[in-house]
């Protein structure tokens, strides 16, 4: 009676092996979904499953694995595939060098974000008190004028936000 009622009946327990293998063999990788999300799902349909008595090589998990990553991953799928001992490696290590290519791919994206955010400053030298007088005046002229072309920039954003927000 109790294992009825934690376990289900046979038949329950054939429909829910039935759902998992359906399930498993659908499954792919959701886009903007990062690895660790991914881990979670995959191991809960195969500890299931393994629950329910189906059992999986590691070999085929791994292939598993690595054929339902988006195409952004191909270079890290065939490095893995490719290695020589992808059949004895556990899923867990699969997962492992994947979320250590995706920190690495996002630490390259940040740093690639911080150098596109870095403003480069040039400044013009003058040798005469002449030129001086000249160029702080020029200096004044594009201070003023990117000062301008930032508050049209605000006032063009604004309006467009007041466009959009009227009824």
């Amino acid at each position: 009676m109790l294992v009825v009622t934690h376990e289900g009946t046979t038949d329950v327990r054939r429909a829910r092996k039935h759902t998992l293998v359906s399930e498993y063999e659908v499954f792919r990788m959701k886009n903007g979904e990062t690895i660790s999300e991914l881990q979670t799902r995959f191991t809960y349909i195969v500890n299931h499953l393994l629950g329910l008595g189906k059992t999986f090589e590691d070999d085929v998990l791994n292939i598993k694995v690595l054929n339902f990553l988006t195409r952004t991953w191909e270079p890290k799928i065939t490095m893995i595939k490719e290695s020589k001992d992808l059949a004895s490696m556990s899923t867990e290590a699969v997962f492992k060098k994947l979320l250590a290519c995706e920190h690495e791919l996002i630490q390259q994206s940040y740093s690639e974000d911080t150098k596109k955010k870095r403003k480069r400053i040039a400044f013009k030298i003058s040798s005469s008190k002449e030129d001086h007088k000249e160029s702080s005046s020029d200096d004044e002229d594009v201070e003023n004028l990117s000062l301008m072309m930032k508050k049209f920039g605000k006032f063009l954003k604004r309006s467009k936000d007041r466009k959009f927000s009227k009824p």
